[in-house]
């Protein structure tokens, strides 16, 4: 969402954001310890009740295509949690097909291709994964690509939400856990052994177990990084702390992300600044991470083999 979105929303409704949506704006954020991390979920659900009509919903996702457009990007895959949105929206099915709609939409409008990610809450009872499951299940093939899960990581046992992913998998969806961030190297492996990772959102810290790395590597499962997040949540000190050298390196797919832009001041092309820009990363390295995120994507091959001749071409260039 953009933040002057977000103002805009709020004013309309009356509703009252704390000082770190408005005037602090972006907020200071560290969630290494549990306060930290109720921190940074507050704000993310205040920011989140300012959706209150279907048109809040499209208007947002057609300024997150516009805004990745802008940054250069071609394919977005939006993740959503459809049960924080049911009882506003008329239940978990019907939000999925808003959602849905305006992702065509938007995706027409814009000219940049676009899918969505349903995701689990670690929060919440594995059975509410297994219903969320069954829903992506029920839309592969038609705008859904993949399943997840989100939230802390020190929240629940990741290998309850198995049977989650086991669903998921029958229907031919990615499999995208967070994992790898909070809880370092074993939460990484805990998503690949018992939920299957195709993909890990994070996974920055697989670097601290150089088997666990390499199987990574081995398994072609690529790695969210959101380096601006890191630092904001306190996972890494700065920018030059944050591994991609040593990922690289390993040979890992990575696909840089913002994670989320509002809370963390930031978007996507930012996230090539900073790294290029803590680690002097050639033109190179960065058509490198651009190939990374398309060759992770739930694109079709042919758009992945466009995309790739571009990124070519603009390093021959």
């Amino acid at each position: 969402m953009r933040h002057a979105t977000l103002l805009e929303l709020a004013e309309r409704d009356g509703l009252h954001l704390p000082d770190a949506l408005v005037e602090d704006w972006p907020p200071r954020l560290s969630a290494a310890d549990e306060k930290g991390w109720f921190r940074f979920q507050r704000l993310y659900d205040v920011a989140r009740s300012v959706l209150r009509t279907e048109d809040d919903v499209r208007r947002l996702v057609r300024e997150a295509a516009e805004d990745d457009a802008r940054d250069g990007g071609v394919w977005l895959e939006i993740q959503v949690d459809p049960s924080g949105y049911a009882a506003r929206f008329g239940g978990i099915t019907a939000f999925t097909d808003l959602v849905l709609d305006a992702v065509a939409t938007a995706s027409r409008d814009v000219g940049i291709g676009m899918a969505v990610v349903i995701a689990a809450n670690r929060t919440r009872h594995p059975l509410d994964a297994r219903t969320l499951a069954r829903l992506a299940a029920q839309y592969a093939g038609q705008g859904v690509v993949g399943f997840g899960l989100s939230n802390d990581e020190r929240r629940g046992r990741t290998e309850d939400f198995a049977p989650a992913f086991t669903i998921a998998e029958r229907a031919g969806l990615l499999l995208v856990p967070h994992g790898g961030e909070l809880l370092g190297a074993p939460s990484a492996r805990t998503c690949l052994d018992a939920l299957h990772a195709d993909r890990l959102g994070h996974g920055v810290r697989s670097v601290e177990d150089p088997r666990l790395l390499e199987r990574i590597v081995e398994r072609g499962v690529a790695l969210e990084v959101c380096p601006v997040s890191n630092v904001a949540l306190g996972v890494y000190s700065d920018p030059t702390s944050v591994p991609l050298p040593e990922l690289l390196a390993a040979g890992a797919t990575v696909a840089l992300g913002a994670d989320d832009p509002l809370l963390f001041g930031s978007r996507l092309a930012g996230q090539y600044a900073s790294m290029r820009a803590a680690h002097e990363l050639t033109d190179a390295q960065l058509a490198e991470l651009a190939r990374g995120s398309v060759r992770a994507s739930a694109a079709s091959e042919a758009q992945k083999s466009g995309w790739l001749g571009q990124i070519d071409a603009w390093l021959g260039g």
